[in-house]
């Protein structure tokens, strides 16, 4: 189906509190949220665990801050998070006690006066991380947290506006209001795919609970353009995100939950099948973890995110066994949510009998560049690529999982920056079934430690160590990384019968061959192709011909078949041209794979517009 964009210029912003005094008297309040027992269950438990993290002292939730390496310039000490304290507000109030719902008043009053309500200002309508850090300290503020904390106070107005004394329901009305509009100044695009939908909620929501028709006809119109954008599309541009799928999905089951509109609500049920089907494809039963690859992710072994497995574990209504705790940790925000995965994708979670492959297109540039998946899942093991990505921190383009549920094990490819992921060291690959290759060359115009808040600048970067690494993770006890030099170099990992090999290929960086070497730490087993390491230095990308590195990943059940050599390289300075033949499926097929990119770094939209692949199958005569 062709894409279509379609771009909505919303109406004037109208910031005064009148309309919201008249809106709000129209209203008639709810009563407190009611829960089914497990529900309630899953609430005390939150509770209880937030409760011991409260600081009476400034009215808010105490944490460490992040280590993500954006936004915030705090990463010592003690901080008091803003969204999390809005949570635990929203939280006391669904509790119904007493005691909790003086705390809650606290904390709302604590809070709302961080958001910065000047239209005036570029930040406005939103708060900063921190009490610690104002919005002018951050670098730069983070507009989602409009987003994020708008959706805590519709859950404290919706539910429980009525507990409230006048005065503090006056300031969650206009907090809600400031936020809304915020969001409808940004009108973020649609490829932001967890906030878009996010940022619908709170501005739809918000709109029909205080009766303020501009809103609401832009919030309409937005669903509209989201509906249309990922049906057409038939993906998410965040796509297989571990972390933010299940955000967007929270927020399409919170939309279902409070929006009012027939017609709303039917696409949004869309919506929320679409990404349900998205999550089941890609869940690899037999290790219990999301297969990749993934655009955005936190944690790579699933395990470290019981949240996610409680999510999935309601949708699947207790029959998943994908968690076994009791009350199940849905945190402080998931537990109010009807969360209910469609019956007839609910056997993705449960088993996997045979060999599957899901070859998706994620979504197409503005020019028709197609970033496509390509997973493989088999009862041993699963395989997931991307053919074109990076190596953001949060990004996974090439990822494998094998083992058990109790002892899932994984690899994971990185690129590094004195010890930091590196954004503008780009991958390209071509994959079929267990079979991957992949050549990284390099961007002079992307990212360093994120896509575009720290962009490269004049094409270069201060670096003593650069190295591509294949990092093992999971449980790697007893698994062990052998470099065997017969009848080429390779490295090769057996474990319960699954061999996995890691075929180097042609590298160079500055007319200097790529270094590989096995490297063991105390949870991580590592395979590095070093770049360079050395005194630091600036690395000019531009005047470096060629910069790039390649290898080939082969996963086999059982002993696998003979090793065969890299693929075929054919080079002239210019480009990398390879085609690789492997043992195929069956005595008769054999896999091939081939691979052109420039070798040369450039700007990331002429690295992607000159690769090519393809992947397929060949009849062996």
């Amino acid at each position: 189906m062709k894409r279509r964009i379609f771009i909505y210029r919303g109406s004037s912003i109208f910031f005064g509190s009148p309309a919201i005094s008249a809106a709000a008297s129209s209203l008639n309040t709810s009563p407190a949220a009611r829960f089914t027992g497990s529900q309630k269950q899953s609430l005390l438990a939150a509770l209880q665990k937030a409760d011991q993290d409260y600081d009476p002292s400034v009215q808010m939730i105490r944490s460490k801050p992040a280590t993500v390496g954006y936004h915030t310039t705090v990463n010592t000490g003690v901080v008091h998070p803003t969204r999390d304290s809005l949570a635990y507000a929203a939280a006391l109030l669904d509790s119904g006690e007493p005691a909790r719902l003086a705390r809650a008043k606290e904390i709302l009053e604590r809070v709302i006066v961080l958001q910065d309500q000047d239209p005036k200002h570029n930040t406005y309508g939103i708060w900063s991380w921190y009490l610690e850090e104002p919005l002018e300290k951050m670098s730069p503020p983070d507009w989602n947290w409009a987003d994020f904390c708008g959706v805590q106070l519709l859950a404290c107005w919706i539910n429980h506006r009525d507990r409230l004394d006048a005065d503090l329901s006056a300031k969650v009305q206009i907090a809600m209001l400031h936020a809304a509009r915020s969001i409808q100044r940004r009108d973020v695009t649609l490829g932001y795919t967890n906030i878009a939908i996010m940022g619908t909620y709170v501005t739809l929501t918000a709109a029909e609970q205080l009766n303020i028709s501009d809103l609401g006809e832009y919030a309409r119109q937005r669903l509209h353009r989201l509906h249309r954008h990922y049906m057409e599309q038939g993906s998410f541009n965040e796509y297989n995100s571990p972390t933010y799928s299940i955000v967007a999905l929270a927020e399409l089951c919170r939309m279902l939950l409070h929006v009012r509109g027939e017609e709303e609500k039917r696409l949004i049920r869309d919506l929320h099948d679409l990404l349900w089907k998205h999550i089941a494809v890609h869940f690899h039963a037999p290790t219990r973890q999301w297969a990749g690859p993934h655009s955005r992710c936190y944690e790579t072994d699933l395990r470290r995110r019981k949240d996610i497995l409680a999510f999935l574990e309601v949708g699947l209504g207790r029959h998943g066994h994908l968690l076994a705790e009791d009350p199940l940790p849905l945190g402080l925000d998931h537990y109010r949510l009807p969360i209910h995965c469609p019956p007839a994708l609910r056997p993705f979670f449960t088993r996997l009998s045979k060999p599957r492959a899901v070859l998706e297109t994620f979504f197409k540039d503005a020019k028709g560049l197609a970033t496509e998946g390509n997973t493989y899942l088999h009862p041993r093991f699963s395989l997931g690529t991307v053919n074109m990505g990076d190596f953001w921190r949060q990004k996974r383009p090439i990822l494998a999982y094998w083992g058990t549920t109790l002892q899932p094990c994984y690899l994971q490819v990185r690129f590094l920056h004195d010890g930091y992921d590196y954004c503008s060291a780009i991958p390209f690959t071509v994959q079929r079934e267990g079979k991957a290759l992949t050549v990284v060359v390099f961007a002079t115009d992307y990212g360093d430690t994120h896509p575009s808040l720290d962009k490269v600048k004049n094409a270069a970067i201060r670096a003593k160590d650069l190295r591509l690494r294949i990092e093992l993770g999971g449980v790697v006890q007893g698994i062990s990384m052998e470099k065997r030099d017969a009848p080429f170099e390779h490295f090769q990992i057996m474990q319960n019968r699954l061999l996995i090999r890691i075929i180097p290929g042609p590298g160079s960086f500055n007319s200097r061959e790529i270094i590989w070497k096995a490297q063991h730490q105390e949870h991580l087993n590592c395979l590095d192709a070093v770049i360079y390491e050395g005194d630091e230095r600036v690395i000019h990308w531009d005047t470096i011909s060629p910069a790039y590195l390649s290898f080939a990943l082969d996963i086999l059940p059982g002993r696998g078949s003979a090793l065969l050599p890299f693929p075929s390289i054919s080079l002239d300075g210019q480009r990398f041209q390879s085609s690789w033949a492997t043992g195929g499926r069956t005595a008769t097929s054999d896999i091939r794979l081939s691979i052109d990119t420039l070798l040369k770094p450039g700007p990331l939209s002429l690295l992607r517009a000159s690769f090519r692949s393809e992947a397929g199958f060949s009849i062996l005569k």
